[in-house]
């Protein structure tokens, strides 16, 4: 990748080899905020737009993207003028911030919108995670779960019964949820819906997601 401290430096800053990335950032800052605004509506559709609005500043700030591209290891992929070497240019953020993005523009105009959006939920799926620790209104964990799980583009978690003990009158269900990802998580409940709930719970706890204490009466 490209900077202009390079192309600049070389006298070249067009062409193959030696363009800079700069326009190709700006297309890959517009196609993330859109992926991100994306993944939000669709994951928290009870978020007025001032909070999805903050959620978004948050997830695409320059300390995030940086972040990403050092996990990504851009800063030694990066063609840097001799000046902007020498002063630690790899290591900047903001260079590592605009290098992230600009390799979203690449990825969008080589693969097109749904190689970007599979990019975006890899590099995002985790902190979409994070970014609603508590369940505003207990109880439905399932609901909040199968969010989570699709946000990040897997199928809903599936649920089976897998022991009923009991008479017919005060069954007691113990239900077992399978992720995507292959965790599975059992719960027992005087009902299914309370065992799926509890579940949903557990494996809601199980990815770090801060839990209320159930409704009464599941």
């Amino acid at each position: 990748m490209t900077h202009s401290s390079f192309a600049y430096e070389t006298g070249k800053t067009r062409g193959p080899g030696n363009a800079h990335y700069e326009s190709i950032e700006f297309l890959g800052d517009a196609v993330l905020g859109l992926l991100v605004a994306e993944m939000i509506f669709r994951s928290f559709p009870d978020y007025s737009e001032g909070e999805m609005s903050r959620l978004r500043a948050s997830l695409v700030s320059a300390r995030s993207l940086t972040e990403k591209a050092e996990k990504l290891d851009l800063g030694r992929h990066l063609r840097l003028g001799r000046g902007e070497r020498a002063s630690g240019g790899p290591s900047k953020h903001s260079i590592l911030a605009d290098a992230f993005e600009a390799l979203l523009g690449a990825i969008y105009l080589d693969g097109g919108i749904r190689a970007a959006r599979s990019f975006v939920r890899r590099q995002f799926g985790n902190a979409m995670v994070q970014s609603r620790p508590t369940i505003a209104q207990a109880g439905d964990y399932k609901t909040r779960l199968q969010e989570i799980v699709q946000a990040v583009g897997g199928p809903p978690p599936g649920y089976a019964v897998v022991s009923e003990e009991g008479p017919p009158h005060r069954k007691r269900f113990e239900v077992e949820v399978r992720l995507p990802g292959g965790g599975a998580f059992r719960a027992a409940g005087w009902s299914k819906k309370q065992a799926e709930q509890e579940a949903a719970k557990s494996a809601l706890r199980s990815i770090g997601v801060e839990v209320d204490p159930p409704p009464a009466g599941g």
